[in-house]
This record gives C-alpha cells, sequence and structure tokens, in this order.
C-alpha cells in the first residue's frame, strides 16, 4: 500500500487507500459497503452482471472486468466462492502491483496458502477468514454492519509480515476487527470445530426432521432450541458443501471428536446412568458459558521494522493458539507496535 499522510489520530496504514473487492455476495458485498462508508476509495467485481448492475445503483464502481477493478489497488480482497480462488488469485496478482496486499475471505486457509506460496505470492498474499456470516446469499443481504467488531483470522507468512502488518492495521481501523493471527493449519483444525462441524450437526437434525413422519408436528413445536440448532442449515447447500470439501481432513477428524461425546451421551442414556449422563452435559455446558466469560490480559508488545520477523511472527502465532486477539497496530518507520489481549486461565475455584 501506498504511504500517504492524513488526519491526526488515523492510522497512516489507511489514509488514502484505495481497495478492490472481487465477489460481491453476502460477505464481499457487506465488505464493500463498510469500505464505501468509511470514505475508502474502493471498486468492486463480480461475473454476474446483474450484481455489478446493483453494486453500480450503490454508487460504487463495478467495471465489467476484474482486471479493470483491481488494477492501481493498494489492497484487494478475494470473496468469491472457494471453489474460485486458485484460478482468480494470480489473475489478480497479475493485474496488480507488486507492493498491492492480496486476502481472502475463505473459510479455509491451508490450502489457498499453499497455492500462494508455489505461485512466488507469499510476500503480499495474507490469508483470512472473517468469522461472521448469514443464513442468506448475495449482495441484496449485505450489510455494512456485518463484519464490525468481528473476530478476522489472518495467517502470516514468514515472508510477508509487512503486508500483515498494513492488513491488521486497516482491519482494526475500518472495521473494530478481532485480528486473531494464526498459522494456516492451525486456523483449519480450529475453525472445523468451531464452524465446519457445526454446520454438519445443524444439517444432520433438519434433515431428520425433514425425513421425520411427524415433520409438520415436529416444526410447530420447535422452539430456541431447534431454531438455534439448525440456523446455519438455512445457507445455501453449495456454500456449506464448498466449505466442508475444502476442510475434509480437519472437518472429519472434528466430527469423530463429537461422534465420541454423542456415543458418550447414548451409552449413558441406555444405561440410564444419569451420573455420567449429567456429567457429559455439564462439560458442555462448561465450555458454552466460557463464550460469555472469558476475560482478557491487555499487552502491548514492539517489533523493529528492519530485522529478522522470526520473534514477531513466532509472537503472533503463539497469540492466535492460545485465544487471543489484537486489536491494536500502529506502525512507525521505527517498526511496529501491536495491542494484544489473552485469555485469563479460568479460575479453578
Amino acid at each position: 500500500m501506498t504511504e500517504r499522510g492524513g488526519p491526526a489520530g488515523v492510522d497512516p496504514a489507511v489514509v488514502g487507500v484505495r481497495a478492490a473487492v472481487v465477489g460481491t455476495g453476502l460477505i464481499g458485498g457487506s465488505l464493500l459497503l463498510r469500505l464505501r462508508d468509511a470514505g475508502l476509495d474502493v471498486a468492486g467485481w463480480d461475473p454476474d452482471p446483474v450484481t455489478r448492475g446493483h453494486a453500480r445503483r450503490w454508487g460504487v464502481p463495478c467495471p465489467d472486468t476484474v482486471e479493470e477493478a483491481v488494477a492501481g489497488r493498494d489492497l484487494v480482497f478475494l470473496c468469491g466462492p472457494l471453489p474460485t480462488l486458485p484460478e482468480m488469485l494470480p489473475r489478480v496478482a497479475a493485474a496488480t502491483g507488486d507492493e498491492c496486499v492480496l486476502t481472502d475471505v475463505g473459510s479455509t486457509k491451508a490450502e489457498v496458502a499453499t497455492a500462494a506460496t508455489v505461485q512466488g505470492l507469499g510476500h503480499r498474499f495474507v490469508p483470512g477468514h472473517p468469522m461472521a456470516g448469514a443464513d442468506r446469499a448475495g449482495l441484496a443481504a449485505a450489510d455494512p454492519g456485518l463484519l464490525v467488531g468481528a473476530a478476522w483470522v489472518l495467517c502470516p507468512g514468514p515472508n510477508g509480515m509487512a503486508a500483515f502488518r498494513r492488513l491488521a492495521a486497516l482491519l482494526i481501523e475500518v472495521l473494530q476487527a478481532r485480528v486473531v493471527p494464526m498459522s494456516a493449519p492451525e486456523h483449519d483444525a480450529a475453525a472445523a470445530l468451531s464452524s465446519h462441524v457445526p454446520h454438519l450437526l445443524a444439517g444432520a437434525l433438519a434433515g431428520a426432521v425433514q425425513r421425520s413422519a411427524l415433520r409438520d408436528a415436529v416444526l410447530a413445536l420447535a422452539a430456541g432450541s431447534f431454531a438455534d440448532g439448525t440456523r446455519v442449515a438455512g445457507g445455501p447447500a453449495q456454500r456449506t458443501a464448498n466449505m466442508l470439501l475444502g476442510n475434509r481432513g480437519d472437518v472429519l477428524t472434528g466430527l469423530a471428536s463429537v461422534r465420541a461425546v454423542l456415543d458418550e451421551l447414548a451409552a449413558a442414556l441406555r444405561a440410564g446412568d444419569a451420573a455420567a449422563l449429567t456429567a457429559r452435559l455439564d462439560e458442555g455446558r462448561t465450555a458454552r458459558a466460557a463464550l460469555a466469560e472469558r476475560s482478557f490480559d491487555t499487552h502491548q508488545r514492539e517489533f523493529p521494522a528492519t530485522a529478522d520477523h522470526a520473534g514477531e511472527l513466532a509472537y503472533l502465532r503463539q497469540l492466535g493458539a492460545a485465544g487471543g486477539h489484537l486489536t491494536g497496530c500502529r506502525m512507525t518507520a521505527g517498526g511496529v507496535t501491536y495491542t494484544g489481549h489473552l485469555p485469563q486461565p479460568p479460575d479453578p475455584a
């Protein structure tokens, strides 16, 4: 990204940034609108001409070719379906300058990270995954507030620390993101249990109801537990299938761990063992309660601008793997200062 001067108090990493969003579905469209509302110079592109026309009616430039949309841009978000990334990444890279930072929003990271490295793009491609979504699809469902405050995984690589810094600073400044730095394999393993397996479980529960002879009676009685447990089953099936297939190994491993717990629950229920059943349910209750009860310790870490980035990369990956996140990435001529947050250990009482 080009460095430009700007108002006091605004991170120079985001002032004057020219961005592009390639693929303007729910996530891409929401990002496009947020960047526009934040005052950035942003263009969009989508393979569907009707969608491009919709974006233009919102006052966002949306050229007919992706090359026109990304030309001269400092930052490009690749937001198309997962299967399109291997082809789109080199196409966008060829149409942009070497200083242009590239990132994506796909729900799996290891495969695209490897592809970028093989293509010689590891210095400017930062794999990303915003942990937000909805059971709707398309630009018509886009919401400029959808991604605000979300956890946003970024996977820094050893040769891409400058790109990571610039992207993290923008996400924090414009989207108030909680940036979670992780290695790509650790992201995929964690996302399998936090996002991908829940889609399978929701689909299984909703599918069992669809097959039931008492389908309509079940739906008539369905309350919050059914609605909460099956919400993501309302999303587009093809989008969910792409996500699951893109992380097949980790999803199957996660599913096996869930099946093991289900088998324990079933065994306790079959045996009429109230103590074992209660213990397994209480184990799950503890994890669920931790979503709302976690507290964090805040710290700052500084790293020099020109040095071996091994220590910085290790710090970032360890932060994310430990459940932490960043809310500050302030760059100066001398280096970078991160504001990090680590979860406090649970109270032993």
